[in-house]
């Protein structure tokens, strides 16, 4: 696991320093000062292409989401980018109308609407058409507006549960070493955290881009039949805002990324101060204001990278706006000497006014929107990254089916296991036997390898040499779920979950968990039944407070209510990773006691430092430095005189100091 120092040097970005890490990331926001044209326009080619490549996904992934919903908003964002063009023309056509009719009110008027051919109309018929027009396109763009908006927030729901599902999903079929990992920590974190803006960006980018595609395709055809030149220059104007657009986002997107190690220390600084699982111990020591201190250090470093990158970003931003602005008034002049020489009408000159300003603004629209979406394919690509992240533990392609009547023998045969960045192994070589119905006890110094052999066990690492057989069969040609079902197991660092007494010990077997009967007997052989019934709900009562004013148990009270949720899963292998540690020598004793019951039949697999239990199991294994010291009985290590021996004494010694 990650070492967190809460002294010493800043640190890098890499996830491994202090509390105060992540203060020397590079600037991002000051890389590349002098790069060229021909580097910015393989920038904005780059842009380009991840655009292309954005597009398309954020399409499927909200089909996925919601077919008819994503057809209902395409349907609108289409239609509302038409309304641009339409009410342009119209406009057009009624102030020709107009002027015509005030130089003579008996002159006939063509109306050619949609290319429908028809009879002249009188001007004030003509008006009325126009007027009607007008309406319907107003009413048509109000209905598409209000259903695309309606389909959008729908659709948008749909695509954050959908994401947040498939990462769920994903997260749960990665092994262990994927979460003991720094840099796969940040990319679940990152994805995770991003999952609740990140879709509806992503829609209104992609649909946004669209719709201004369709407004910017009817626009531009009317701006080439006025002047070509003049339709180039509302074409290259956003051009600069457009490169300082491309230039930052993805700035913003490396800072984001490389402060994401950062980000992660200043959530953990917040949660010790700010939750319950460390109130009481950060009050005791006082830490808060030393710890509020690292945050602020934190929280300052990575303000300040963020306000340099926004201040240049709209700085440079606003310097560049100026360009369109520029042309913009030029077009709007070329217009109006056009109409004054005669050579446009009143109408026309308001078309392509009109015309010229929507092209120009649709441009930079495109430009923008290729800017946030090449932003969100960076994002979709940390989240297909993990998506794509292998699950390294999984079941074979025709996985070998275990027996209803499973003995329980295990055997690791020469098993080997290191930690990755460790440079010795965890398990060098071990080989133990554990008898099917007999109860073995696991001791040794801390980081002997006790609790790695159960993870490996369990399947939740596998051995880089040797094998584990269950039953004479390697469990890597079994089905993960389907060995894990076959073993009840309380670990050291058990969770106590946000729900009711009933349901954490239902949760040992979810196809039981509402199965009450099954629970009260779990319970009862775990000793929480006595516990629970003094709860002010009993069985449905909450433990913790995190969602309802529920009760705080004990350690003791909690490990009780874990073991329960293991005896709830009526499996042949049992095993208990320091199941007393939380209780006092009469509860042990008790506990013991019904575990010795218990486990007859089944193969139990106990690690403990007391020694006045362990001295009560079938087998008793000494590990050291990874390796076999020894094993045997109680009696037979004590006679042997070795570790374990000197172990027991030293243990026995400070019970009688004590006393």
């Amino acid at each position: 696991m990650t070492s967190v120092r809460f002294t010493g040097d800043a640190g890098g970005a890499d996830g491994r320093s202090g509390l105060t890490g992540g203060a020397d990331i590079p600037d991002v926001a000051d890389a590349g000062p002098g790069r060229g044209v021909r580097e910015r326009l393989r920038g904005i080619g780059a842009q380009v292409r991840g655009t292309l490549a954005a597009l398309p996904r954020v399409l499927r992934l909200a089909w996925q989401a919601g077919p008819a919903l994503t057809i209902g908003l395409g349907l609108a964002t289409a239609a509302s980018g038409l309304v641009p063009a339409a009410t342009a023309a119209i406009a057009r056509l009624l102030i020709n109308t107009v002027a015509a009719s005030i130089r003579s009110k008996h002159a006939a008027v063509n109306l050619p609407l949609l290319g429908v051919p028809h009879a002249p109309l009188t001007p004030t018929a003509a008006i009325a058409v126009l007027i009607g027009a007008q309406l319907a396109v107003t009413g048509g763009n109000v209905l598409a507006t209000s259903g695309g908006e309606m389909c959008r927030q729908l659709l948008q729901d749909k695509l954050t549960l959908l994401i947040q599902s498939k990462v769920m999903t994903h997260a749960s079929q990665l092994d262990l070493l994927f979460f003991e990992d720094s840099g796969s920590y940040d990319l679940l974190r990152q994805a995770g955290q991003e999952v609740q803006v990140r879709p509806l960006t992503m829609l209104s980018s992609a649909f946004g881009l669209v719709q201004t595609m369709v407004t910017f395709a009817t626009m531009i055809g009317l701006l080439v039949t006025l002047s070509p030149a003049l339709a180039v220059l509302a074409l290259l104007a956003p051009l600069p805002a457009f490169v300082t657009d491309a230039r930052y986002g993805k700035r913003g997107f490396l800072v984001s990324l490389l402060t994401s190690p950062m980000r992660r220390r200043m959530q953990y600084l917040n949660d010790l101060v700010a939750t319950d699982t460390y109130a009481k111990e950060v009050k005791l020591f006082g830490l808060a204001p030393f710890l509020i201190g690292r945050f602020r250090l934190l929280a300052d470093s990575f303000y300040a990278r963020q306000r340099r990158l926004i201040v240049r970003r709209h700085l440079a931003g606003m310097a560049l706006t100026s360009i369109s602005t520029v042309a913009g008034t030029a077009t709007y002049g070329y217009v109006a000497f056009a109409a004054l020489s005669g050579r446009l009408t009143l109408g026309d000159m308001t078309f392509y006014a009109v015309a010229a300003t929507s092209v120009q603004t649709s441009v930079q629209a495109l430009f923008q929107g290729t800017a946030g979406m090449y932003e969100n394919n960076l994002y979709l690509d940390i989240l297909y990254r993990l998506l794509s992240a292998p699950a390294r533990i999984t079941a074979p392609p025709q996985p070998r089916v275990l027996p209803e009547s499973l003995r329980g023998h295990v055997v690791f045969d020469h098993v080997s296991f290191g930690y990755p960045g460790m440079a010795s192994r965890v398990l060098d070589d071990v080989c133990v036997e554990i008898r099917p119905g007999q109860m073995l006890a696991l001791v040794g110094r801390n980081g002997a390898g006790k609790s790695t052999m159960i993870k490996l066990l369990c399947r939740l690492y596998d051995p880089d040499g040797g094998r584990i057989l269950l039953d004479g069969t390697d469990i890597r040609e079994l089905d993960p779920a389907e060995l894990r079902s076959r073993i009840g197991a309380l670990f050291q660092d058990h969770v106590t979950y946000q729900a009711t007494a009933g349901e954490n010990i239902g949760l040992g077997d979810v196809d039981h968990i509402d199965d009450l009967q099954r629970i009260e007997a779990a319970a009862a052989r775990s000793g929480a039944a006595e516990l629970i019934s003094g709860l002010s709900e009993g069985y449905e009562t909450p433990l913790g407070k995190w969602f309802d004013q529920g009760a705080n148990l004990s350690g003791g009270e909690r490990q009780a209510i874990a073991l329960g949720r293991a005896f709830m899963r009526d499996a042949p292998i049992l095993i208990l990773d320091e199941p007393s540690a939380a209780l006092d020598a009469h509860a042990e004793h008790e506990l013991f006691g019904r575990l010795r019951d218990l486990a007859a039949g089944r193969t139990a697999i106990y690690v403990s430092h007391r020694f006045s239990t362990v001295r009560q199991a079938d087998h008793i294994v000494v590990l050291d430095g990874g390796r076999v010291a020894e094993e045997g009985t109680h009696e037979d290590l004590l006679a042997a005189g070795g570790a374990y021996a000197q172990m027991f004494i030293l243990q026995a010694e400070s019970y009688l100091a004590t006393g």
